[in-house]
């Protein structure tokens, strides 16, 4: 009898471990058990907004996804945004949109267009020239100074950015000269990118004050800056200074009188990074 019963147990015990086994193995995926996400799929409209010039509502066609992106082909970057959004492209242009749909399990769909845009809005154009870096002609439209010895910037063609690298606390430069209308709102803005400063800084400067080399600039407005002491620009970094300021007044701004401005864009510190602090597609346009 005791034999039996050792049988029964051990047989029960047996089967317990199996049911065990087959509750603790982990999901698979593919298998419409909700992991995967079936039937995920990418597209959108574009549709311009009647008597609105280069306005255009952007319309995700939703099918299976959590969460969507935008990429405006503006130099933004990828964005977590709504299915149904307005957007607005005030430089005449073409602009590559794509869309990221994000389903079930991190799944994703992407989807293109291209929108055209035909000419520059006249309030909201951008003022800035060369603001793109793209070759010696863009360099040309700014004027390059330095506060202290051995410090510049200067184009990297291949990125179509410039970049500034710089030791021992001075900075680097580039100024345009802008004419800017009193009590219009303004706001500057452009794509900045590096691998992490330390006690360093990259500030947007605007004033009536010409720039003179050898003298550092710090008059006027100082619309935004990435500063290390501030808690920005430590780490790496990647998008629309607008985005990542954390040392300066921000946008929009005005000026107290019409006339004669520079805006301009300076570098420097302690140690600007390994990369240095690429920026390009620099923007300054008007407010509506």
């Amino acid at each position: 009898m005791k034999l039996k019963l050792i049988k029964v147990c051990s047989v029960a015990f047996a089967l317990l471990g199996i049911a065990l086994y087959e509750g603790c193995k982990p999901e698979t995926f593919g298998n419409g058990n909700g992991i995967t996400s079936n039937g995920l799929t990418a597209s959108f409209t574009v549709t311009p907004v009647s008597g609105k010039n280069n306005y255009y509502v952007l319309k995700a066609n939703e099918s299976g996804l959590l969460a969507l992106k935008w990429d405006l082909g503006d130099g933004g970057g990828s964005n977590i945004s709504k299915a149904i959004d307005t957007v607005f492209y005030p430089d005449a242009g073409s602009y590559n949109v794509v869309l990221t749909a994000i389903g079930v399990g991190g799944a994703t769909a992407t989807a293109s267009q291209t929108i055209n845009v035909a000419t520059s809005d006249p309030n909201s154009g951008n003022l800035v020239l060369g603001g793109k870096f793209t070759s010696a002609a863009d360099d040309a439209k700014w004027i390059h100074f330095v506060v202290g010895p051995g410090n510049n910037m200067v184009i990297n063609t291949s990125k179509s950015v410039m970049t500034s690298n710089q030791t021992g606390y001075n900075a680097g430069a580039i100024a345009q000269a802008l004419t800017l209308t009193a009590g219009k709102k303004y706001a500057v803005d452009m794509v900045v990118s590096g691998s992490g400063m330390t006690d360093s800084w990259f500030e947007v400067w605007v004033d009536t004050k010409a720039p003179v080399n050898g003298q550092d600039y710090n008059t006027g407005q100082k619309i935004m800056s990435l500063n290390t002491w501030s808690g920005c620009g430590g780490n790496a970094f990647n998008g629309k200074l607008s985005t990542l300021n954390c040392a300066g007044n921000g946008n929009p701004f005005t000026v107290p009188t019409t006339g004669t401005y520079y805006l301009v864009i300076k570098n420097g510190g302690s140690n600007t990074g390994v990369t240095g602090v690429s920026f390009t597609n620099v923007t300054l346009r008007g407010v509506q």
